[in-house]
């Protein structure tokens, strides 16, 4: 048996065929991939397909990672690194395998298992196989054809990983719903013949471990930047390369080197608006201006950007005026669970940071136009297409006060931001973008005056989900339609800085204010502060509360422009 390392650029069909048994070894942790990585793996497929039509065999290849694997002569091969984007992968060819013409679906079943053979006395071969407590569910639901509609209907989950499961099933199955079947064989044929992996694969677990952790630590992301500035401070003149190296070094230190090596990547983005398909290095040697030229690069370009995103990062902007205001916005800004709109804030910082007036207008602009995007569930794709018309608004000086300007919103984005914020806001948005929206309303409500520092911060129902049969809340909502029409409103949540209780939940009204909704070692959130007040809660004060909180959200977002559309 050989000792040695191999790596092999593979297709995702070749992955899934008989040269490789996958094994998720039991000490492995469960699969965790929820519908926001499911989401970005989907929406990175379809959006590059969009953007290079034509036949699947003449689209560019698409990169997807890499795998580490102990793996010998034979196809067995336990993984080391790489399970989430197997199980992903699997999962996503199982849902287009539901959604296409039953002729084809055997097409699709090989790369998921091997049937077995009656007369040969051969057994199913699966590609991929989970964790003890996994398998049977995974083979079950996902791998064998008749599964994966029976995985959509499971009321009854035993544990996370399987939950993620059905739930990331479930999200493919929406998406896939929403094209037509040509839409869908064109997806499944672009996975398994334009995109590809890297197995990086080695017979010893010693060793499997050393090239998992050289791959996931800090020094291979870093590797761009180092190799970056090798190659500018090595264009520097001798006698200036001292000096330069200085400056590169000392903003490097002062950012950290993970905020330093992320800084590289927005100024990228600032530069190509586009989403990476390449390598840092690849895509920073084709988009960004200077950088052959290292003095004016580093004067020019990564300064002013570093000093910038210092500011931005960590909510400090400094000026004689408008200071707290600026760092206000920025806070909330960076409590979002994308960061898409850092690099239009970096071009309008380097250029204008030296203008409170200037800075202050524009970052308002900025929070209103990233919570849109997050409570409306823009896509990355659209994200970033959005926040790009920015930058080049930026670049031009155009007056981004105007309508027509990416900054702002129409009266239909405006009315599509209002409904969605009045709606069943619990139910509709995820559980990273619903926090951040609660706790900028929480902070609308106290005029500002509120500070977040809880290391939790949940949701909660007033009236509750499920109400006990015969409770004061039955009372207060007798009719089960009312009562689903008001449960997942702003008007009836509150915020905790604590762990749910699922008892708790269910509690009486006053039970509920005083055991459960009452802090001893914080000051309550005002949005509960609100709740405690009252001494019942009745469809009438929820109405009264909803009105409240949603004016105060129309003032603070300037959505009142939203009746031009009705």
């Amino acid at each position: 048996m050989t000792k040695a390392l191999q790596a092999k650029e593979q297709q995702v069909a070749k992955i899934f065929s008989d040269d490789y048994v996958f094994s998720i070894p039991d000490y492995q942790r469960p699969y965790s991939w929820t519908t926001e990585q499911a989401q970005d793996l989907l929406e990175d497929l379809t959006g590059f397909i969009k953007a290079n039509p034509g036949e699947v065999s003449d689209k560019p290849s698409y990169f997807l990672g890499s795998i580490v694997l102990i793996k010998g002569t034979t196809p067995e091969a336990d993984v080391v690194d790489g399970q989430q984007r197997l199980t992903t992968l699997t999962l996503l060819l199982a849902a287009i395998r539901t959604n296409i013409d039953a002729n084809l679906r055997g097409e699709i079943t090989k790369y998921l298992y091997e049937k077995g053979n009656t007369f040969t006395g051969t057994k199913d071969r699966f590609r991929l196989t989970l964790r003890k407590r996994d398998t049977e569910f995974f083979q079950r639901y996902v791998q064998r054809e008749a599964g994966f509609e029976q995985l959509l209907l499971l009321a009854t989950i035993e544990s996370d990983s399987q939950k993620n499961l059905r739930d990331n099933a479930a999200y493919f199955q929406k998406e896939l719903q929403k094209i037509n079947e040509r839409a869908r064989i064109e997806l499944g044929q672009f996975i398994l013949q334009r995109c590809y992996l890297v197995t990086v694969s080695t017979p010893d677990q010693a060793s499997a471990y050393r090239i998992f952790s050289a791959l996931n630590s800090r020094g291979l992301d870093l590797a761009a930047t180092d190799i970056l500035k090798a190659k500018i401070i090595g264009g520097i003149p001798e006698h200036q390369r001292v000096a330069y190296t200085e400056k590169w070094e000392n903003t490097e230190e002062d950012l950290g080197r993970e905020d330093f090596n992320a800084l590289f990547g927005h100024v990228r983005t600032i530069y190509s608006k586009t989403k990476a398909k390449e390598s840092l290095l690849k895509e920073f040697d084709q988009y960004v201006p200077k950088h052959n030229q290292p003095i004016q690069f580093i004067d020019d370009v990564l300064l002013p950007m570093a000093n910038a995103f210092a500011d931005i990062s960590t909510s400090s902007y400094s000026a004689p005026t408008h200071a707290e205001r600026v760092n206000e916005h920025l806070r909330w800004l960076n409590r979002l669970e994308f960061k898409d709109w850092v690099p239009p804030a970096l071009m309008f910082f380097s250029i204008h940071q030296h203008d409170a007036n200037k800075v202050v207008g524009f970052v308002g602009e900025l929070e209103r136009l990233a919570y849109f995007m997050l409570v409306t569930s823009a896509s990355v794709y659209e994200r970033i297409d959005r926040f790009a018309k920015v930058t080049r608004e930026i670049e031009s000086a155009s007056d981004m006060s105007v309508e027509a300007s990416a900054l702002q919103l129409s009266s239909l984005e405006q009315f599509e931001f209002y409904s969605t914020l009045g709606g069943p806001l619990y139910d509709t948005l995820s559980a990273k973008a619903r926090t951040p929206v609660l706790l900028r309303l929480d902070s609308i409500v106290s005029d500002g005056t509120a500070t977040y520092q809880h290391d939790i911060v949940t949701i909660e129902h007033v009236l509750p989900q499920n109400p006990k049969a015969g409770s004061d809340w039955e009372r207060w909502f007798p009719d089960p339609i009312t009562r689903n029409l008001w449960v997942h409103r702003v008007g009836n949540l509150a915020l905790l800085s604590r762990k749910k209780n699922g008892q708790a939940s269910n509690w009486d009204f006053e039970r509920k204010k005083t055991s459960y909704f009452r802090q001893t070692s914080v000051t309550p959130f005002p949005l509960t502060t609100q709740v405690i007040d009252h001494d019942e809660w009745t469809v009438k004060i929820v109405e009264a509360r909803q009105r409240d909180l949603m004016s105060r959200l129309e003032k603070h977002w300037r959505l009142a422009d939203r009746v031009n559309v009705l």
